[in-house]
């Protein structure tokens, strides 16, 4: 997925009442920028990591600076969930997501008092797919979700497991924009709750992915599938 442009280069002076971030810009200008990132963002709030910038000339946005992007561990982090869903749908629309090639996309799909991400519309079957983005690694090369305990996580994981039982494919899938990560586990020390229900839902046919993303200023990809520890 293509990123806004141009992005501007900055520096994290901090973050604050979750939706705001302090950034001084190269040539020092100090601004506000509005951050679409609802969690804690440990190891992507931290004050003096690089990040990059959109500006808005929308007169009515409030903020015309946007945080996108901030560098962990000299990777590049999409911390943008919003865009998350988007990187997801994209990938799906081309077919790149093994086992969903071919099938219709509809996107925020009413389910039990929820919506669901994507319902997916294949030859034989229909799937409903949530998306977790994660941008949090718990050891070296290991990421990990949630970074802040997620009641709302929780009820997708059950919302999920009530659709396996009436007859869904149902599918957690984990969009992992740490570029060294090479496997995924739930983030138990976090959310000991969410941990157990996600093993609980894949015990009952709950499939569970891990997609790896490459990030770069331009970019959001798809990068490959990777290893799921429970």
């Amino acid at each position: 997925m293509k990123l806004p442009q141009p992005l501007i280069e900055g520096r994290l002076v901090r973050r604050y009442k979750r939706f705001l971030a302090d950034i001084e810009l190269a040539d020092g200008t100090l601004v506000t920028a509005h951050t679409a990132n609802t969690g804690s963002m440990q190891q992507c709030a931290v004050p003096g990591q690089a990040v990059l910038l959109s500006k808005s000339d929308n007169p009515k946005r409030k903020l015309a600076w946007s945080w996108e992007l901030v560098q962990v561990n000299n990777y590049w982090v999409d911390i943008n969930t919003h865009r998350a869903n988007r990187v997801v749908e994209e990938a799906l629309c081309n077919s790149i997501i093994h086992g969903f090639q071919g099938y219709t996309v509809r996107p925020e799909f009413p389910f039990a008092k929820s919506r669901i991400d994507f319902m997916l519309q294949g030859p034989s079957e229909r799937a409903l797919l949530e998306v977790k983005n994660v941008t949090l690694c718990c050891e070296p090369g290991v990421a990990c979700f949630p970074d802040a305990i997620t009641i709302r996580g929780q009820k997708h994981l059950r919302d999920l497991m009530e659709a396996k039982e009436e007859g869904w494919r149902a599918v957690i899938f984990f969009l992992v924009q740490r570029g060294e990560a090479e496997v995924f586990t739930p983030a138990d020390e976090i959310d000991v709750e969410y941990g157990r229900l996600l093993r609980k839902a894949v015990d009952s046919g709950v499939e569970a992915l891990a997609y790896r993303t490459i990030v770069s200023p331009r970019e959001n990809l798809i990068d490959k599938q990777i290893t799921i520890q429970l």
